[in-house]
């Protein structure tokens, strides 16, 4: 599969994944100087970068980086992102500060990782009934403990 990536920013830099086992590539803050978020407060952080997906049959998918999570209580402000495969403008990743401190994001900072993952189309059927299952409607905690 290949994956193009447009940078929309001269200072954009290209996504990569860390090491050979990394399923998310990196994505950089692409901004002229830092952003600090506030406890509970969100930020709408540029990348500087376009993709193109091969077809419809898989999507970008971002997600926070564990670090900025654990650490900081950075993560993203609508839990995961999703990349369209027919969208071309810019990669911007929402985050929002969970913590009780103050976080600075840095120009080139890591902000964020993105997985590229197949896409399933199912054909969709209104029906009147469902399958029975062993646990049917059983909701949260049905299983057992949370």
């Amino acid at each position: 599969m290949e994956l193009k990536i447009k940078k929309l920013k001269p200072n954009a830099k290209i996504p990569m994944r860390a090491t050979n086992g990394s399923a998310g590539m990196d994505l950089y803050a692409c901004i002229d100087s830092p952003i600090t978020l506030a406890p509970g407060e969100l930020a709408v952080v540029p990348t500087g970068i376009a993709i193109e997906l091969p077809d419809n049959s898989c999507a970008a998918f971002l997600y926070a980086r564990s670090g900025l999570g654990v650490k900081h209580g950075i993560c993203l402000s609508n839990g995961v992102g999703v990349i369209d495969s027919d969208y071309r403008g810019e990669i911007c990743a929402g985050l929002c500060n969970v913590s009780n401190e103050p976080y600075t994001i840095n120009p080139d900072e890591r902000v964020c990782q993105m997985v590229i993952a197949p896409v399933l189309l199912p054909q969709i059927t209104e029906v009147t009934e469902l399958g029975d299952t062993e646990r049917g409607e059983g909701g949260f905690g049905s299983t057992g403990s949370y």
